[in-house]
């Protein structure tokens, strides 16, 4: 992510409105937002009450986070999944498709084993993914416009444009690059790698560490995945 634009081209979504929604509904209290990035949802979750520990590895995402108005209870922590503390939490979340920047399986039972010892016993995980099936980098690759920003120091006009690499094995690569709309000068230029894990593959790594698997939603509604879903959300129980 570039925490510089991230939040100007990623507005309120329907993700937002599922999240709280769900939330609601298991009736939890203390959360760990795991992969937090720029507090976008971390925020709006405050709002309804909650007890928010907030972690993202990106000390600059953690910066422009901690400066936005918090009218909730936030800790922030630059870090990662090890700094969860055991059994303390009622739900532990990640959004906006970090679940796919762990591009190891390695890496992937790790950050869900912490998530695992994390939960207070009847805990609640609950992440989301893209379905490797629906070929969202088909759409992607087909728009060649780039997304619009204003950088929050200057005023200036920015231009975000991503290039495309393609896959090695499950992982696709790609590159954004800011520039300055006025004078074509590139303020960041960032190599990001997504992967693509089948919903089946997730379902057995969760079931290794110790995790129920209560309900696969697609696409933002409460409805049963399918393979024709674009998106995969999990709700686990510890």
């Amino acid at each position: 992510m570039i925490p510089l634009v991230y939040d100007q081209v990623n507005s309120r979504g329907i993700d937002e409105d599922f999240y709280l929604v769900l939330l609601n509904k298991i009736d939890v209290k203390t959360i760990a937002d795991l992969g937090c990035g720029t507090g976008r949802l971390t925020t709006k979750f405050a709002k309804q009450g909650y007890q928010i520990t907030a972690i993202d590895p990106n000390e600059e995402a953690i910066s422009y986070a901690k400066s936005k108005p918090n009218e909730g209870n936030i800790t922030w922590i630059v870090g990662d999944s090890s700094n969860l503390h055991t059994a303390v939490y009622d739900a532990i979340i990640m959004t906006a498709n970090v679940a796919q920047v762990f591009l190891t399986d390695e890496s992937w039972q790790h950050v869900i084993s912490d998530a695992h010892r994390a939960l207070k016993p009847g805990g609640h995980f609950i992440f989301d993914t893209r379905n490797p099936l629906a070929k969202a980098w088909e759409e992607w690759q087909l728009d060649d416009t780039p997304d619009r920003a204003i950088d929050p120091l200057t005023g200036d006009p920015l231009e975000i444009w991503t290039s495309y690499e393609g896959f090695t094995d499950d992982v696709f690569t790609f590159y954004e690059t800011v520039k300055n709309a006025h004078t074509n000068e590139e303020v960041i230029h960032l190599k990001m790698q997504l992967i693509f894990r089948a919903k089946e593959t997730i379902e057995s790594s969760l079931q290794k560490v110790g995790f129920l698997t209560t309900n696969v939603y697609a696409d933002w509604a409460f409805k049963q995945a399918t393979s024709t879903a674009n998106s995969f959300i999990f709700h686990c129980i510890k």
